[in-house]
């Protein structure tokens, strides 16, 4: 009994070791596999304005994100295309392998790191409400029994859920498709308010000079990664990589300037 015990032990382990290579190799291979296929693939929701979204008058993808990623596929080598995605389904997405990561505004939380593989931080962001600029609303209590709007399946109802005392003041709350559609129905007084990014929200209320503002109060502070397959680290490191680089070389603050008139990156 003891040789048959000492036998499968000695046999699990082999495994558990052959098992670790195995991963290993296939971590490793990320980064060349990418390089194989030819084309980083990054997947969003095209309507996140600045980070990611259709011009108007071509109806091409560009913004923040856009220009980042851009310039790393440019120095790994390969070409960039910008897949847009049901973003109640982006990690299904990524995990199936139509997309190679999730790069667009893309919060980091606790529950999405355990199923993901995420950079540090590039940019930090706040969780707001957006609201009329006549509606009489100054916080976040004045929402008592109003409507209020979010994105589906975003940190923006993340964001709610973790504020139990103001998501119980609610009176009912309306989902979206995007921000953008949330901002209209907002626009026509559909709903009260909208708790979206605040990055988002600044830019949007800049250029389409709507009457709306932000509530001083935030709801969440955050910061937005990039997400990767939980099992493949080295593809994350290498954009992490190149990202830093680009940081180091000016790449990063031309591009910031571009879009946010400052350097907002926290890339280090």
């Amino acid at each position: 009994m003891k040789k048959i015990t000492v036998f499968v032990l000695a046999c699990a382990a082999l495994m558990s070791l052959t098992g670790c290579k195995k991963t290993k190799a296939s971590n490793t291979n990320a980064v060349e596999a990418l390089k194989a296929r030819g084309t980083f693939i990054l997947g969003l929701d095209d309507s996140f304005p600045p980070l990611g979204f259709r011009d108007n008058d071509t109806n091409e993808i560009t913004g923040y994100d856009i220009d980042l990623a851009k310039e790393v596929a440019k120095r790994l080598g390969v070409e960039f295309k910008a897949q847009p995605i049901d973003w109640d389904a982006k990690e299904m997405e990524l995990e199936t392998g139509k997309i190679d990561c999730i790069w667009n505004g893309f919060t980091i939380t606790e529950e999405r790191k355990s199923a993901l593989s995420f950079t540090e931080a590039y940019l930090n962001n706040e969780q707001v409400l957006v609201v009329r600029a006549n509606s009489g609303i100054k916080s976040l209590s004045d929402m008592k029994g109003k409507i209020l709007g979010l994105q589906s399946g975003s940190s923006a109802q993340e964001a709610v859920d973790d504020n139990p005392a103001f998501a119980a003041s609610i009176g009912k709350t309306i989902f979206f498709k995007d921000n953008i559609t949330a901002l209209n129905d907002l626009d026509i007084g559909g709903i009260d308010a909208v708790v979206m990014d605040s990055v988002v929200a600044n830019y949007s209320i800049a250029q389409t000079k709507k009457p709306f503002v932000v509530v001083d109060e935030a709801l969440a502070n955050e910061g937005y990664g990039v997400g990767f397959r939980k099992n493949e680290p080295e593809l994350r490191d290498k954009v992490w990589e190149i990202l830093k680089e680009m940081t180091a070389d000016g790449t990063v603050e031309s591009i910031s300037n571009k879009w946010f008139g400052k350097n907002i990156s926290v890339i280090k």
